[in-house]
C-alpha cells in the first residue's frame, strides 16, 4: 500500500492512502523501515504539512479530508464522523459521543472500542474523548495515556497540559 513517512515535532506519522482516499494513518509508527516507495501525490504532502502544522500548535481541521469510509463498519463511520464534529481544544466523553450518534448510554463501551480501532487517529480525533467524569482512559498509539496527554496540551486543552 502506498504510504509516506514523514517527521513532526512529536515523532514520526505515516499517511497510507489508496487511489484518491486516505486507508490509514500512524503515530509514532514502531517500525523505523516503514519508507515511501514512490513519490507521494502532492494531496499527501499537503496532508503531511498539515498534520505538521496542527502537532507544532497551529490547530487544522482535518473533517473534509478523503477518508476510505468503505474500510470501517457503518457504526465505527457514524462513530468518526461524530468525532470529527469535536474541535481542537476541546473534549467530550465516550457517552457525549454515544448520544451524538443517536445511542444511550450503554453504547459508550463500544464507542471506546470503535475509537481504539481507528485507522486514522489524530486526524478523526479519537484523542479527545475521556471517560465519565473527565476519567483519563487508553489511547491505542504508540505512548498510550501520555501520548493522548501530549496531543490534548498541543491542542491547547489546559485541562491537560503540562
Amino acid at each position: 500500500m502506498p504510504h509516506l513517512r514523514f517527521d513532526t515535532v512529536l515523532g514520526p506519522c505515516v499517511i497510507y492512502w489508496e487511489s484518491d482516499q486516505l486507508t490509514g494513518f500512524a503515530l509514532l509508527p514502531d517500525d523505523p523501515s516503514d519508507e515511501a516507495t514512490a513519490p507521494p501525490p502532492e494531496w499527501i504532502v499537503r496532508i503531511a504539512s498539515r498534520v505538521r502544522a496542527h502537532l507544532a500548535g497551529a490547530p487544522e481541521d482535518f473533517s473534509a479530508l478523503p477518508y476510505a469510509w468503505h474500510t470501517v463498519s457503518d457504526f465505527q463511520r457514524q462513530v468518526y464522523e461524530a468525532a470529527l464534529r469535536v474541535k481542537s481544544g476541546h473534549t467530550a466523553t465516550y457517552g457525549d459521543l454515544a448520544h451524538a450518534i443517536g445511542q444511550g448510554p450503554a453504547a459508550a463501551r463500544a464507542v471506546g472500542t470503535a475509537l481504539g480501532q481507528n485507522p486514522w487517529p489524530l486526524l478523526v480525533p479519537c484523542h479527545r474523548f475521556v471517560g465519565a467524569g473527565g476519567k483519563m482512559t487508553g489511547f491505542s498509539a504508540p505512548g498510550g495515556v501520555q501520548t493522548k496527554l501530549r496531543l490534548l496540551a498541543i491542542e491547547g486543552n489546559q485541562l491537560f497540559a503540562d
